[in-house]
């Protein structure tokens, strides 16, 4: 535990605490020494309310907020659920800064997407990059509504002076990962359908696409500390990019898992299933040099993560 860290005794909340992102916050709060921590479940509070969520905020009054609640999916579940993803996002990121601002929160951070930048930008992705050029279709509402939280906090800071600031993290995986087949991201279904495929002794994983796009992964406890490090540190206006600044292939990513879980058959790519966007790489110099940079190596973390997720998939 850190010693005598600062502003110990305030009130934070962190808006969706039971997510990957939002627990993994919590817990690196705790180990910091962290007490008064506000949660509240979906049930307990819908932050699509605007008036629930004004109200809460009132009866509150926390000195810093963490907003990493939101509607996530993969590919798949962002090309379908196309305007549940648009609405809801939206109207979580909006009630929440709006009403932070009403209540005078001393500070709020909101969690972006790499997804936000074009999908055809230059590589490795920068701040800069952000509105100059098409979005990757098949999840371009989440997209949309990712950039109007990054322009609500931009343009609040702007007007009323609010130290409201933005992080865009690169792909996650952890504790507390979705491995829903349907609606999961593409390193903890790659995980599911690995393993399954060892203990039910297939001879082939039937996989999306090429296997050719390039990605970036980051421990959701690596994000965790960048976050709470720009909550402390950074007082800036414009987003700061949160990754690893190195990426590998999906079908690189896929041999690995079947290292890690020891699977020995071969790798089925349905190249009629869209690959998005070719690839996604943060440019992380901005973050590194403000004194963060990710620790927890890809092949540690996922044999973490294998480790702690087996025995649950049946």
């Amino acid at each position: 535990m850190e010693q005598n860290p600062p502003n110990i005794g305030i009130k934070i909340y962190v808006a969706g605490h039971r997510g990957m992102v939002g627990s993994a916050i919590v817990r690196n709060l705790k180990a910091k020494g962290y007490a008064n921590i506000v949660t509240h479940t979906r049930s307990e509070l819908d932050l699509t309310n605007q008036s629930a969520v004004q109200a809460f905020f009132q009866a509150e009054r926390p000195d810093h907020v963490y907003l990493a609640a939101a509607k996530v999916g993969g590919i798949h579940a962002n090309n379908i659920y196309r305007g549940q993803f648009l609405y809801e996002n939206l109207m979580i990121e909006a009630n929440i800064i709006h009403a932070a601002w009403e209540s005078k929160v001393d500070k709020l951070l909101f969690l972006g997407s790499s997804c936000i930048y074009p999908k055809m930008a230059p590589q490795p992705l920068t701040e800069e990059s952000l509105l100059t050029g098409p979005l990757e279709p098949t999840n371009e509402p989440y997209a949309i509504a990712k950039i109007a939280g990054i322009k609500l906090c931009e343009t609040y800071r702007d007007q009323y002076g609010a130290n409201f600031i933005s992080a865009m993290p690169t792909n996650l995986y952890g504790p507390g990962d979705n491995y829903d087949l349907e609606t999961s991201h593409v390193l903890p279904a790659l995980i599911r359908k690995i393993h399954t495929a060892k203990v039910t002794g297939a001879a082939s994983v039937p996989l999306w696409g090429t296997g050719s796009p390039k990605r970036e992964f980051l421990h959701v406890d690596d994000l965790a500390q960048a976050c709470v490090h720009l909550m402390h540190d950074y007082d800036g206006t414009e987003w700061v990019n949160v990754g690893t600044g190195t990426d590998l292939s999906i079908k690189e990513l896929a041999e690995m898992i079947c290292s890690i879980v020891g699977y020995e058959g071969a790798l089925n790519w349905d190249t009629s299933k869209p690959d998005g966007t070719p690839r996604k790489l943060m440019n992380v110099s901005k973050i590194n040099a403000l004194g963060w940079k990710a620790k927890i190596g890809l092949r540690e973390g996922i044999e973490r993560v294998y480790r702690d997720v087996k025995d649950t998939f049946g």
